[in-house]
């Protein structure tokens, strides 16, 4: 069965790029970039240290101050691209954030010619296709959202496909950020925002009537409000599905009691992601083995989830088709 959950074409929608840096590369690349880390980054098994979602997003934050310039982006990229191609991984976007770039003196563009070399690299040499969602960072509030709406629209980059948002779910509304997405929204780019996950079905009812979004960040929340479940699936919104990262961040205490299996019943879209791969103990294969091991997915089902990432992927639909064919 493992070989066979291995061959599978794989998709993720939702991952943080900067938090898919792992320890080794962060000491690297400070090391190479002159850089001191907090001495409390990581714990004594290697791995990083926090113990709540504001202590999570800390660690995020001090592990993203190792990079520099873009050739930073480029490697964290490329990377990120060969480890998820190994396990099969054929499309992924990635949310890049230009406020931490900003934070350690990197330009946008430098940020965005970085990850685009690494995607060309890595399609070359491993046959997978690397797109970008920007993203803002909820809690630095909604002008400042604006102003990374407006640096993405007025540079804008053929792997740039998408605007989300990030960050402390319980600071502002979703409604607050309205001018930021239409900005994007009427760029032509896809958008999407963290909902549900932090804080209940509320967030979510307000993404979906306040934002022009197709896809919600996590969202699995929204199981709540059966009114709400209705309303995703009429509107054929889709939920970035995160199940190892709602475990880690304590959204839910186990397995058993995660309802990736009820959001699919409802006839939901979903997608299986990592989130932030070394900060939560998973990968993108290893949530497609969760499928089986924890919620009794066949092979098939796992398939299905694949095709229905990518009809909810920001990818134009040259690519959508060229996608789907290898599954």
């Amino acid at each position: 069965m493992q070989a066979e959950i291995q061959a599978i074409a794989k998709v993720e929608l939702h991952g943080h790029l900067e938090g898919c840096i792992y320890p080794n590369l962060v000491r690297r690349l400070a090391e190479r970039n002159n850089i001191k880390l907090s001495d409390d980054l990581f714990t004594a098994e290697d791995t990083f240290a926090w113990d709540d979602f504001v202590e999570f997003l800390n660690a995020y934050d001090a592990a993203s101050l190792c990079l520099r310039n873009g050739d930073d982006y480029e490697e964290i990229m490329y990377e990120y691209l060969k480890q998820c191609a190994a396990e099969g991984v054929i499309y992924l976007e990635t949310f890049i954030s230009p406020d931490h770039a900003a934070t350690v003196g990197i330009s946008y563009d430098d940020m965005v010619q970085g990850c685009a070399r690494a995607i060309d690299r890595a399609q070359a040499e491993f046959n997978i296709i690397g797109r970008l969602i920007v993203s803002c960072v909820r809690h630095l509030g909604p002008e400042q959202a604006v102003k990374v709406a407006e640096l993405m629209v007025n540079n804008p980059h053929p792997y740039v496909v998408g605007f989300g948002m990030g960050g402390n779910e319980s600071m502002f509304t979703q409604a607050d950020f309205a001018p930021a997405f239409e900005l994007a929204h009427a760029a032509g780019l896809g958008c999407t925002t963290h909902a549900g996950e932090v804080v209940g079905p509320e967030s979510v009812w307000d993404a979906i009537n306040n934002l022009p979004v197709t896809r919600i960040g996590h969202g699995v929340r929204s199981v709540e409000d059966p009114e709400l479940m209705a309303t995703l699936k009429q509107r054929d919104i889709a939920l970035e599905v995160c199940p190892g990262s709602n475990l880690a961040l304590s959204v839910y205490p186990d397995w058993d009691s995660h309802p990736l299996n009820t959001i699919l019943e409802a006839g939901i879209s979903v997608s299986l992601n990592a989130d932030d791969p070394p900060f939560f103990a998973t990968t993108n294969g290893a949530e497609y083995q969760n499928g089986v091991d924890h919620f009794g997915l066949s092979i098939e089902q796992l398939e299905d989830i694949s095709r229905m990432a990518i009809a909810a992927s920001f990818a134009d639909s040259e690519t959508k088709q060229h996608l789907l064919a290898r599954i």
